[in-house]
């Protein structure tokens, strides 16, 4: 374990929020590296303090839905993503063997672990704290803030109060069901029983606007049930139909393939 992955672990050892397995390896890293104590000690610290002084009080209406709706709207690709290696050329390759040898000299041994992971976890510590002193358990907090985006827009769509929903039969057995709200202009599929596809190939999502297909995003089908939200704003009468395309979508942004299924939402 290095000590970037530690400092992750003392965050959410700060918050008791780590399985008995990473407490565990915790506890035996720390054993191992007692340098490290000064990072546990200051997430402990930190979390400390953003627990003092919050009263418990009744959480305030809708904080629910806030939270989840940011969720859903916040990126989860991670920033600052590694860039792609270019290949050296002649010059650049006849320094490569200098610059290996000064990276394990130990030159880079006093720089800081990256902090971002950190930043990142205690930007959410911080509002699970104050969540909890505003009296919502994190045992009810913590799982909502795993759920999937299609998930949270599912759950929205049903509270909506002109939730819609049809069920059609899928080709090869098992059922799917689309959710939808007028009002929210949204919709989400859900499929039970949906076979999953090879590698070069992808289901498809489609809003069909009159007779014209309007590509609604990709998806792959999972284990059981299957939940995708349709990407893009749903019109009044559309219907919501699925295709097989090449791995990424259609190229053409039109189904080059017959619907396995179609369903009408008027």
């Amino acid at each position: 374990m290095n000590e970037s992955e530690f400092a992750e672990l003392a965050a959410a050892h700060s918050l008791g929020a780590l399985s008995a397995s990473d407490e565990q390896r915790f506890r035996t890293a720390l054993a191992e590296h007692p340098e490290w104590t000064t990072i546990a000690d200051d997430d402990a610290d930190t979390a400390s303090l953003l627990a003092k002084g919050v009263p418990a009080v009744a959480p305030p209406s809708g904080i629910r839905d806030a939270l989840l709706t940011r969720i859903a709207l916040t990126p989860q690709e991670p920033e600052g993503a590694a860039e792609p290696v270019v290949p050296a050329g002649p010059e650049e390759a006849s320094t490569a063997p200098a610059a290996t040898a000064a990276a394990g000299s130990g030159a880079t041994d006093d720089a800081p672990p990256s902090r971002r992971p950190r930043r990142l976890l205690f930007g959410l510590a911080a509002g699970l704290v104050l969540l909890i002193g505003l009296g919502v358990g994190a045992a009810v907090v913590i799982p909502q803030l795993l759920r999937p985006a299609a998930v949270v827009a599912l759950d929205r769509i049903e509270n909506a109060p002109d939730a819609a929903e049809k069920t059609v039969q899928l080709p090869e057995g098992g059922t799917a069901t689309a959710h939808w709200s007028a009002s929210m202009g949204a919709a989400v599929l859900v499929a039970d029983g949906l076979g999953r596809l090879d590698a070069a190939k992808t289901y498809e999502l489609w809003f069909v606007r009159g007779s014209t297909p309007v590509s609604a995003g990709v998806f792959e089908a999972a284990q059981g049930v299957t939940t995708a939200q349709l990407k893009g704003a749903m019109h009044a009468g559309d219907a919501i139909a699925v295709t097989i395309e090449p791995a990424g979508g259609s190229p053409t942004g039109k189904p080059t393939s017959e619907p396995i299924l179609v369903i009408p939402t008027s």
